[in-house]
């Protein structure tokens, strides 16, 4: 039987309490597939472990980590104890960066039993790719003078290599989906590196003739998504706006707390880490009432990652079943507790036909 080492991260508040659950299905999935298992490894790295040693992870954090298969991460964050910057920093970036997760991916459907607020979401169901190491995040830049002469410079940073990563990456998943590709732009306000991300998506898209290929700027993009989100299939887009367009998906769901999100490290060199969307929630956090849909649900990407495609299915499968039968917890307005969102989930995962 294969055996899948897995690095677990719960991170901050509700974290501690979703990871748990999540692990609780992943591990059904597995009893029910047979043909594998996970094992799991707890850090007890975050906001906690910085107020006790300075630190957000140890020194020798990320040389532990690259002896696992993936990395499964919680919530991190306690803004009222720790900046927001050096929880950030310290650890999620980190383990981007250093692992090379060049490529994040994250999903957004309409799902069974979650009513969108739009009016007419018509099914809708995409995946962002997002690159994931440079772009507008890049640490390049500075602060000089003071006062009323002080410049603040924040350089955005393009190479062709991560660009056309993240391009093959989102032409080779619409291969297997509904053979569309967006990209999102802007090279009509920003003079330089949005010119060379469309020039590379046009040389890119040569390769994938049979794939629909559109660009559209990122307003007008974010407007599609709201008016007629049903229309897009993949999109690719650099961080920056990848990571404002997968906040809008998961708002069009119906909830960005239950929104997965995959880092990838696509060479398969260093270990992926999977996370969900939503925060930490510092204030329910220890009530038994956080949502751990998310969390279940980035599992389900990382059964994908693994190559047990058809499992994570059932596992989103599961998670529809359990929205649709009413059982929800607070934040989606229901009254359901986490133990009894868990125990739906799992009741449904059992009842699939393996």
């Amino acid at each position: 039987m294969k055996t899948y080492r897995i690095a677990v991260i719960p991170g901050d508040g509700i974290g501690k309490e979703v990871v748990p659950a999540a692990i609780e299905v992943l591990d059904k999935a597995a009893q029910l597939d047979g043909s594998f298992e996970f094992e799991w490894t707890e850090f007890p790295w975050g906001c906690d472990y910085y107020l006790e040693t300075g630190k957000m992870m140890p020194d020798n954090g990320i040389e532990t980590l690259k002896g696992y298969d993936q990395i499964f991460l919680g919530a991190v964050g306690m803004p009222d104890l720790v900046p927001d910057h050096i929880s950030l920093w310290g650890l999620l970036i980190k383990i981007r960066r250093e692992m090379k997760q060049s490529i994040n991916v994250r999903p957004a459907k309409l799902l069974q039993g979650l009513p969108s607020p739009l009016r007419n979401p018509n099914g809708f169901d995409f995946v962002v790719v997002r690159e994931n190491s440079e772009g507008e995040y890049a640490e390049s830049g500075g602060r000089i003078h003071s006062g009323q002469d002080e410049v603040a410079i924040q350089n955005a940073i393009f190479t062709r290599k991560g660009t056309e990563r993240a391009m093959r990456y989102a032409f080779e998943m619409a291969k297997t989906r509904r053979q569309h590709v967006t990209s999102a732009t802007k090279s009509n306000g920003i003079t330089y590196s949005m010119p060379f991300w469309d020039e590379v998506f046009s040389e890119v898209g040569k390769d994938y003739e049979s794939i629909e290929q559109v660009s559209n700027h990122i307003d007008a993009l974010a407007a599609f998504l709201v008016m007629r989100p049903e229309n897009f299939d993949v999109i690719v887009a650099s961080n920056l706006f990848g990571d404002i367009l997968t906040d809008l998906g998961g708002a069009i769901m119906g909830s960005i707390g239950i929104a997965p999100a995959a880092n990838l490290n696509i060479e398969r060199q260093y270990p992926s880490m999977f996370e969900p969307v939503h925060g930490s929630a510092p204030d329910i956090a220890g009530q038994g009432i956080a949502n751990p849909l998310g969390q279940i649900w980035t599992g389900k990407m990382m059964l994908d990652f693994l190559g047990y495609h058809e499992l994570g299915t059932k596992v989103l499968n599961a998670i529809e079943a359990t929205l649709a039968e009413g059982i929800k917890t607070g934040d989606l307005g229901g009254k359901a507790t986490l133990r009894d969102v868990t125990d739906a989930v799992l009741r449904h995962l059992h009842n699939a036909q393996f």
